[in-house]
């Protein structure tokens, strides 16, 4: 077993700090995040440092999670609108408030 294999199987959640870039601490992030509530892209950039979230939830449905996506139009923190923002959940899709 190499020693990338090794930390591989050792990222745990609670183990990982938002500056640890690599793949599987992004994951072990992510899934956490996920099993807490829903995440969407933007989040998945700005809260949890990982650029390129779509990429980790393909690795986590390669993986085995049954991770599903619900698409949305959202807002980012400067202003800008985005349309077609993955919204990636376990389960059911929950009841999103729409403000007025």
């Amino acid at each position: 077993m190499t020693d990338k294999e090794k930390a591989d199987q050792q990222a745990s959640p609670k183990k990982t700090r938002l500056d640890d870039t690599s793949t599987s601490a992004q994951r072990a992030r992510l899934l956490e995040k996920l099993h807490q509530g829903p995440v969407d892209t933007i989040t998945a950039r700005s809260v949890l440092n990982i650029m390129m979230p779509a990429a980790r939830i393909k690795e986590l449905r390669e993986a085995g999670h049954p991770i599903k996506t619900h698409r949305l139009t959202l807002t980012d923190e400067h202003g800008r609108t985005h349309h077609g923002v993955a919204l990636y959940y376990l389960g059911t899709l929950p009841t999103l408030e729409v403000a007025a």
